[in-house]
């Protein structure tokens, strides 16, 4: 199994949310899915963005052995981050009021 110290190429990911309960949501759907390879690890955490004070942002940090390997996790991540966003949008009411301009007046 490889460790941290054999694993040269590293990315940051910082995905907001427009709130902290959306973000916990997140996180707890992508934390789900292990990556397929020991050749790469990642980490998750949600964070607060410049000027907040809720942790409203998910964090991942991924680590790997060649820039290919991260590509290739990255970009499946990637791809579940916008599931996810895809479902919070048709089932979460919290995302649709943050997207849709008002309409009161």
């Amino acid at each position: 199994m490889a460790t941290n110290n054999s694993l040269p190429c590293a990315l940051t990911l910082d995905i907001p949310f427009p709130n902290a309960r959306l973000a916990s949501v997140a996180l707890r759907a992508l934390q789900v899915d292990k990556e397929l390879s020991s050749s790469v690890t990642r980490h998750f955490a949600t964070v607060s963005s410049p000027g907040s004070e809720q942790d409203s942002v998910v964090r991942v940090e991924y680590k790997a052995a060649t820039n290919r390997m991260l590509r290739v996790a990255v970009n499946s991540f990637l791809d579940s981050v916008a599931l996810v966003i895809e479902v919070m949008q048709e089932l979460d009411v919290d995302v649709l009021d943050s997207q849709t301009p008002s309409t009161k007046g």
